[in-house]
């Protein structure tokens, strides 16, 4: 299974974290965290970086219910195999 799928596959089973940073990013732009969840499967793949340090990464392009595109930073946490919501912003 490849970086994209196995951060698909624990972000659709509810194994994953979100960052403090995230957290706040999501707070300052009126995203919900659910938004993000769900318009994971249907992202745009911008990046994907498996050599990011300390954790494999990809970089997507979601679009919220309302139609906004956000881009948003994955990670896989390859000892707890769970994903991790790293940040979330506004690509303008």
């Amino acid at each position: 299974m490849n970086l994209v799928e196995l951060i698909k596959l624990a972000v659709r089973d509810g194994q994953f974290v979100v960052s403090v940073h995230a957290r706040q990013r999501l707070a300052e732009r009126n995203v919900r965290l659910w938004q993000i969840e769900s318009a994971l499967d249907e992202a745009k793949i911008i990046e994907d970086r498996p050599d990011d340090e300390p954790n494999a990464s990809i970089v997507v392009e979601e679009l919220l219910p309302d139609g906004t595109q956000v881009t948003v930073v994955w990670s896989w946490l390859a000892v707890s195999r769970r994903a991790k919501l790293v940040t979330v912003y506004f690509p303008y």
